[in-house]
């Protein structure tokens, strides 16, 4: 794959090798659909750069490695600034570096996200087609779907294996019998009809495909690798944006240690993450006109909503000591909880993911952990308060600083007392009875002693989003087409473009965010449709 992924191709058109027709920047989850999409019209010479290496490695296939790559060189290793919320900790936000990005050392959860994401894209977007009913469709189109069949939600024959796992551990089962003796509804697949509800709980749909993690590179590019119109470069970071008047005409990047420029003839796109993104548009030249004139940087188009509106799931660990110890499945995340903190919301706001091993919780919480155990993440599905991100400097080299503003929100807080309240029931079900000895964290508190255990011992899902979003007002970054404002021949597909973060985890909607990306592509150039990953194309 090293040797395919390296090869410059197209040279018997008479081409320059750094020439291509289309450039997409970051290998992750929208990326690589992005990129193989394009490549499946067979003329079209794609380029996929990637900054960090392949997805060769037993701590990337082996789902129960998953924790290994965290602070490896497979996570970018982002820290946040201090936040008041959190008592001034700085937590970190880990995200994918790799063939894969995030899919490659993430939990392996598909989560679709709920119909009133999907809703609240499409009106801000002011474009229907980014609406539940058409995202119904492209999840049919993506899915080979694993279980019982739903003709109208799911779909089978497409590129992604999604499937839950054939025995889940006595923990998982367990815990989805508690929650229906606490009142919530229990469904046969947390995606589906469950995410058209109030909520639920159900046992997690993985993305494990024969006992190995299926990364959404895998699932996308690995099959195309070998058709000469589609380069993958590993090792090539992306320094900046090249520019012709206002129109993207190419990218500056390091590969291998040597500066490099690449030409897109049509249009780049840039799938780098919520990090990476609004950093790369910064430093071009696209963002608040403030930000830019203090470090030095022209202004191509002023956007004061680059880097602004982050966004990303907040958790609080309870955990419970067993017995005696316990299997773990798959990557130790099989059963999942959704649920709401006021019953007059239209959506869930509480998202409760379970690992079957006790998580330490971090050092200023001062709770000890158990020997043997589970933890019970208590998440924050739709937080309200709001991030940003600054430049440190004008050179690639120079860190973006990342001001989480974590639980600065008066509506957080009390969401994640309820969070954590409703975890405490569910985790203290006589259900759990036979495998469990007790609750380790956070036990018994005051309302003020639960406060201080929610600020010190939250930590994030890793899901940073929303920092180049898709919208109409003065705060937008990309139109309902995913287009730059202002600037031509850019587009962004990642999760940087969603006007707010979904209820559950992101690697799925990335996912469709990439499918409609090429969609958009395509017909803008006139590409035609093929059948070289799962199901054809259709716009």
């Amino acid at each position: 794959m090293e040797q395919i992924a390296q090869k410059m191709t197209g040279a018997s058109a008479g081409r320059d090798a750094h020439d291509f027709d289309f450039i997409v920047c970051g290998a992750g989850s929208s990326g690589s659909v992005v990129a193989a999409r394009l490549a499946q019209d067979g003329q079209a010479r794609v380029l996929l750069l990637e900054a960090g290496g392949d997805d060769v490695d037993s701590r990337v296939t082996d789902p129960a490695q998953w924790p290994l790559n965290l602070g490896s060189e497979r996570d970018w290793g982002f820290v946040g600034q201090p936040a008041p919320g959190l008592a001034g900790r700085r937590l970190p936000l880990s995200m994918g570096k790799g063939l894969g990005g995030g899919s490659s050392i993430n939990v392996m959860v598909w989560a679709r996200g709920h119909k009133e994401d999907w809703n609240h894209f499409a009106a801000e977007a002011g474009d229907e087609r980014w609406g539940y009913e058409s995202v119904l469709g492209y999840y049919r189109r993506i899915e080979d779907w694993r279980g019982a069949p739903d003709p109208v939600r799911r779909g089978s024959g497409g590129p992604v294996h999604v499937a839950q796992p054939d025995a889940p551990q006595p923990i998982a089962q367990t815990l989805v019998t508690a929650a229906g003796l606490a009142g919530i509804p229990v469904f046969d697949s947390p995606n589906g009809e469950m995410m058209e509800s109030d909520g639920g709980a159900a046992i997690a749909e993985l993305r494990i495909n024969g006992g190995q993690r299926e990364s959404v590179f895998r699932s996308y590019v690995a099959p195309m690798l070998a058709h000469p119109n589609l380069t993958v470069l590993t090792d090539a970071l992306v320094t900046g944006l090249v520019f012709a008047g206002r129109k993207v005409v190419g990218v500056d990047a390091v590969v291998r240690g040597e500066p490099r420029r690449f030409h897109a003839r049509c249009e780049t796109v840039l799938s780098l993450g919520a990090v990476h993104t609004p950093k790369v548009l910064m430093q071009s030249g696209i963002g608040h006109r403030d930000e830019l004139h203090a470090h030095g940087i022209s202004v191509i188009q002023h956007l004061p909503g680059v880097g602004q509106n982050h966004q990303d799931h907040i958790a609080f660990g309870c955990t419970w000591a067993y017995h005696a110890p316990q299997g773990v499945g798959g990557g130790g995340c099989e059963a999942a909880l959704y649920w709401k903190s006021d019953s007059r919301l239209n959506h869930p706001d509480i998202l409760q993911c379970q690992l079957e091993f006790p998580v330490p919780a971090p050092a200023e919480a001062g709770i000890a952990t158990p020997e043997h155990g589970w933890t019970m993440f208590a998440g924050l599905a739709q937080p309200k308060s709001r991030g940003r991100l600054r430049l440190s400097g004008p050179d690639a080299r120079d860190p973006v600083l990342i001001e989480p503003n974590s639980l600065s929100e008066p509506e957080d807080v009390a969401a994640a007392l309820a969070a954590v309240e409703l975890c405490r029931e569910v985790g203290n079900s006589a259900a759990f009875a036979p495998l469990v000895r007790g609750e380790a964290a956070p036990g018994p508190r005051d309302k003020s002693g639960m406060i201080d255990f929610i600020r010190k011992s939250a930590v994030t899902y890793w899901h940073q989003s929303c920092t180049a979003m898709m919208g109409r007002d003065s705060m937008a970054v990309v139109d309902n087409e995913l287009r730059v404002y202002g600037v031509e021949g850019l587009r962004i597909a990642d999760a940087s473009i969603m006007p707010r973060i979904p209820v559950g985890n992101t690697m799925a909607p990335c996912v469709v965010i990439g499918e409609r990306a090429a969609d958009l592509i395509r017909l803008a150039h006139g590409l035609s449709s093929a059948h070289g990953i799962g199901n054809p194309v259709r716009v």
